[in-house]
């Protein structure tokens, strides 16, 4: 494009909203570079310490949107300690130099202070969005800040979050002339809120389509809101239990009124058949319904509303629907886009699905892309029948409750049935494994599973031929994710070149040595590699003395900022 003004070929850059083709055009020229470094407005970050923050800002000084991510996934099932790094100061520190116009802030699993916080409301004035999921250490003072300062929020978005929780003060901080806010969500936090002051902020923001709410809110306070906000699109609810009837009426009105809602969640408390009847208005509208949190919901009020939902592109439900519950979803939802069922836990480690439940989805739901299923047995019969009914799978996630339990009905490993998944569902990008499987499976993957980004393997396997087949097949593959399972350092270190492509490896459990670890770090200087242990320090070993020492949790990324220095004691960089 030498022939092009510089103008030209920044509108056309405009038009390119994938980072991915942002990241490929900045390489094509040092022309493009610099137009490309200018125009970018989005930076993703998937691993807070892949790239200095100070990089990205003096890179990007005309940022809008910044989204960054901090500890690995198993973060959230204890894997991780919990003083291993993620802070979000540097990361603050660094735009509120250079980058001031930021509008939108977005952390996922990272450490966020108070004075983080109070340090975004002061340095990004024109800050419209604000989402934290699955951070910690901050407490309800630090939102203080964010509501008294930052005076063009449109979106504050809290989920999953350890919160400190003080009190719901800082809901009253919101200025009286505070408009403009168009999505809340706090279910996160834990204490009462106001009633009278949640009421007047919703009257007060005529834009406001989103609102998540803690389990505090009540019946009566729901019904209010709802009359306050007809408009809303995507409700996350609190409380449906009363002691009055009456309000229950209340309810179902105000639930007329909302005409455009289109998401509801939540429900995190209900009193006995009441769930069906409240939301019986909104029902034929609903394209999404989440219920992962409300286990106590009768099982024949949540088919009695599903069967009033033939709209519904997403669902997410716990596994006390049953297969016969799947089956009312099959029949009624044949638009259904995503589906997550959950383990309740509701009465201890049992599990109300099997293969017939996922047999009866995939029959009536071909056009699901997204798949996660919480299961008491599978079978080679059941992913075969997956395979074939929904070939638009680009993520399925399978979870049995007995990890290594084979086929049930013909006490093979379920190395054909995920084969046939790969085979059939060209699309796939996402797969995470369960139940008995051999090395068979990855030669499956590695042959087939062509555009696969993450995959996530537990209690699988046999050698190291197992690993080695996914690294050199899966050609677009991101993220590897590997607990209990038995690949060494063979497989580790069978080919180095296979990591300049690989974002992050995580293994635990496994059979791999510090001395293995050694190893990789010293071949490849772009290779963070980090050894956590549950010992107080791991530092000072050496290859020899230490070579065949298993290290418990390997952490492995790429990087262009070099070894990070805030790692714990726990935490040995090689």
């Amino acid at each position: 494009m030498p022939y092009f003004p510089q103008e030209v070929v920044e509108c056309i850059f405009s038009y390119l909203t994938s980072h991915q083709d942002r990241n490929s055009v900045s390489l094509v020229c040092k022309d493009w570079s610099v137009i490309e470094q200018k125009t970018r407005r989005h930076v993703y970050v998937a691993n807070c310490y892949a790239v200095s923050p100070t990089r990205v800002a003096t890179r990007f000084p005309g940022l809008w949107v910044l989204t960054v991510k901090g500890m690995p996934h198993f973060a959230d099932f204890r894997l991780v300690p919990r003083g291993w790094g993620g802070s979000v100061q540097p990361w603050i520190n660094a735009m509120a130099c250079s980058c001031p116009r930021l509008e939108e802030i977005r952390f996922k699993r990272m450490v966020v202070s108070d004075e983080s916080l109070m340090l975004i409301s002061r340095s990004f004035p024109n800050l419209k969005a604000l989402v934290l999921v699955s951070c910690r250490a901050f407490s309800t003072d630090g939102l203080t800040y964010i509501a008294s300062s930052c005076r063009q929020l449109r979106e504050l978005d809290l989920q999953e979050n350890e919160v400190n929780d003080r009190g719901s003060q800082w809901l009253e901080c919101f200025p009286n002339s505070f408009t403009s806010l168009e999505s809340l969500k706090f279910t996160c936090l834990r204490s009462a809120v106001n009633s009278a002051t949640l009421e007047g902020l919703v009257a007060r923001c005529p834009n406001l389509r989103t609102l998540h709410v803690n389990s505090s809110i009540s019946v009566e306070c729901l019904s209010r809101i709802l009359i306050r906000a007809p408009r809303l699109v995507d409700l996350g609810t609190g409380s449906l239990s009363s002691n009055q009837m009456g309000w229950y009426r209340r309810l179902f009105y105000s639930f007329q009124k909302c005409k455009g809602l289109k998401s509801l969640s939540g429900i995190w408390f209900v009193g006995p058949r009441t769930f069906q009847p409240v939301v019986y208005p909104v029902c034929g509208n609903l394209l999404s319904l989440k219920l992962s949190s409300a286990p106590w919901i009768l099982k024949s009020d949540l088919l009695n509303v599903i069967s009033n939902c033939p709209r519904l592109q997403k669902l997410w439900v716990v596994d006390r629907i049953g297969d016969e519950g799947l089956a009312v979803v099959g029949s009624t939802c044949q638009d259904l886009r995503e589906l997550r069922v959950f383990q309740s836990n509701f009465h201890g480690p049992s599990c109300w699905v099997t293969d017939e439940g996922l047999i009866a989805i995939s029959t009536g739901c071909p056009k699901l892309n997204c798949l996660l299923y919480y299961c008491a047995q599978m079978t080679n019969a059941a992913l075969m029948t997956v395979a074939k009914n929904c070939p638009d799978l680009i993520q399925f996630k399978l979870r049995n409750l007995d990890p290594v339990k084979p086929d049930p009905v013909t006490n093979h490993p379920l190395d054909e049935g995920f084969g046939a998944i790969v085979q059939g569902c060209k699309g796939l990008k996402r797969l995470s494994l369960s139940g008995f499987l051999t090395d068979q499976v990855f030669l499956y993957i590695g042959m087939y599973a062509e555009q696969l980004e993450m995959l996530s393997i537990a209690y699988a396997g046999e050698t190291d031929n197992g690993m080695m087949y996914v690294l050199n097949g899966c050609k677009n593959l991101r993220k590897l994710k590997i607990q209990d399972c038995p690949f060494g350092d063979g497989a580790l270190l069978e080919d180095f070149t296979k990591y300049e492509t690989l974002r992050s490896l995580w293994m635990s459990s496994c059979e791999v040595t510090i001395g293995g670890c050694k190893a990789l770090a010293a071949k490849n200087t772009q290779l963070s590699v980090e050894v956590i242990s549950d010992l107080n320090s791991i530092s000072g070993l050496s290859l020899e003395p230490s070579k065949n020492q298993r290290a418990e949790k390997v952490y492995i990324y790429r990087t262009v900022a070099g070894p990070r220095t805030d790692a714990p004691t726990n935490v040995s960089i090689l």
